[in-house]
């Protein structure tokens, strides 16, 4: 800096100045807490920026302000531009991040157009995987359709002081645990790549074996099964880059943003009965909007689309009833893959179809006459897809699953060939250990053992629509280093199926997240 400018500083004010900072920037450290040489390295050359910004002066970090006019007014806008992305960034990585609702799965908690304020704080935030990332993307850039991050420098997971833990029954944000292969194709990014794998994989295998009963194999017989559909059910995806795209991989951090339910703790033992769900042999309390699949069976001169129509938009609001509840109804199927037939025929024809609804919403409908009879969807009635584990067979269904105990850090587990497909992907994927089996004997990281201790706490997620929502049912155990943060507060709700102010719902706007019970 020009000498004269520095004669016009006021010396006391500047060491003030840098004395706020530099104690604001040691607390920063001391919670970030550096670990590394690299961390410290850097840590110093932060206090030095600050102290020439403010005390030294040595390095004229203003000099476009002594350009020309053009200069001075490029360069104040990309200042003020690069200002706004550093401090977003620095917000949205270690205080809070915005995020929408973008499907039923939690309704009628949290509805689809809810926009969340989601603190990182309140668990701690993570130390950034990938800390190359352009601000408010997650993975990918929008317009350009490429990678919003840059894969090099990879951190390790940490996981910084926060507030409090994963309480039971909170409601949380997290990376999809099976995100870490994806298909790129636009329609597949989304969904999951083990689960399209292994139908595929399993559908080839019953091609070539139409007589295959996976409950009369043993566990050893199994394991060579669903190995084999795997390695088919990948080799099918890899084949057809025209439909699934051509395979990718995504850090921890850059996985998909999901938001459900936490019914189960590290350590607990969950069990689902008659969809109801027990820990350690007691029943959780359900969420009080919590829904259900139901037949239905309309009234004399009533149809869907009646429902869905304007007549009945008044009601469909008043009841919570959406849209995509209604166009539930026309897709009534039951189609089971092992036995390739309609399951309970007998019932699907009593019914004009089903859909989601709550227990008031039901009642209601009984009572003003718009049906006359309802069922809940039972295991017995519809088919609804193989459940986690993905590669074992345990006669699990969606509401009747477990028992499973949920892996807590620091805490032992005997392992068989019966109960290695529900740990496998903890021991694996998550917890990057090398895990062979050779006949009935597992090898982790080349040594024979019986038993595995976990190095992290994992969690049970489902959405509060039983019934429609892709959870840890489908996919398993959420592991601590996936867990994004907790939601606070909905700034905004707005209702895809109405536009304009009719759209808005105001008695939404600013509600807490912690007050849904």
């Amino acid at each position: 800096m020009i000498d004269k400018e520095k004669e016009k500083l006021n010396p006391r004010k500047q060491w003030m100045k840098f004395s706020v900072v530099i104690i604001l920037y040691a607390l920063f450290i001391a919670w970030v807490g550096p670990r590394s040489i690299v961390g410290w390295i850097l840590t110093i050359i932060g206090a030095l920026f600050f102290f020439d910004v403010y005390i030294t002066k040595k390095i004229h970090w203003s000099w476009w302000k002594d350009g020309s006019a053009v200069t001075r007014a490029v360069m104040s806008w990309v200042d003020a531009i690069v200002f706004a992305l550093v401090a977003v960034y620095f917000i949205n990585l270690f205080c809070f991040q915005n995020f929408v609702i973008p499907s039923s799965s939690l309704e009628k908690s949290l509805l689809t157009g809810d926009y969340l304020a989601v603190s990182k704080v309140s668990y701690g935030p993570r130390i950034p995987e990938t800390p190359l990332t352009m601000p408010l993307t997650q993975h990918t850039l929008p317009l350009f359709g490429c990678k919003s991050y840059i894969s090099w420098p990879h951190w390790d997971y940490r996981r910084m002081k926060g507030l409090g833990q994963v309480e039971l029954n909170d409601i949380v944000v997290f990376n999809f645990p099976d995100g870490d292969t994806i298909m790129t194709a636009d329609q597949y990014q989304a969904q999951d790549y083990y689960s399209i794998v292994y139908q595929n994989g399993t559908a080839l295998m019953a091609q070539q074996n139409p007589n295959i009963d996976l409950s009369k194999m043993n566990a050893e017989q199994q394991r060579d099964f669903y190995a084999k559909a795997y390695a088919l059910g990948r080799q099918y995806v890899i084949n057809n880059p025209q439909t699934f795209g051509p395979l990718d991989n995504r850090p921890v951090d850059r996985e998909e943003n999901y938001v459900k339910r936490c019914v189960g703790l590290p350590g607990q033992t969950l069990q689902i009965r008659n969809r109801i769900v027990y820990l350690d042999g007691k029943a959780n309390k359900e969420p009080d909007n919590v829904q259900y699949t139901y037949f239905i069976k309309f009234a004399n001169g009533i149809t869907a689309t009646d429902l869905i129509g304007d007549n009945y938009d008044a009601l469909r609001k008043e009841l919570g009833i959406s849209e995509e509840d209604v166009q539930c109804l026309g897709q009534l199927h039951g189609y089971c893959v092992e036995s390739g037939s309609v399951l309970n025929n007998a019932v699907l024809n009593r019914y004009d179809g089903y859909m989601p609804l709550t227990k008031n919403a039901a009642q209601q409908l009984l009572k003003r006459h718009i049906v006359t009879a309802e069922q809940i969807v039972t295991d017995k009635d519809i088919y609804t897809g193989p459940v986690y584990p993905l590669n074992g067979y345990y006669g699990w269904t969606r509401d009747n699953y477990g028992p499973v105990w949920i892996p807590k850090r620091g805490q032992s587990i005997k392992l068989t060939l019966e109960n290695l497909p529900i740990y496998e992907r903890c021991i694996t994927a998550y917890e990057g250990n090398d895990l062979k089996v050779r006949g009935r004997n597992i090898y982790i990281n080349g040594k024979l053992t019986d038993h595995y201790t976990f190095k992290m706490d994992y969690y049970w997620m489902m959405g509060d629509n039983r019934h429609n929502s892709l959870d840890s049912r489908y996919w398993g155990f959420v592991p601590e280093d996936h867990i994004v943060g907790k939601p606070l507060f909905i700034w905004w709700s707005s209702d895809p199926d109405r536009h304009g102010f009719r759209g808005i719902r105001w008695s939404r706007l600013f509600k807490w997240v912690g007050n849904i019970k």
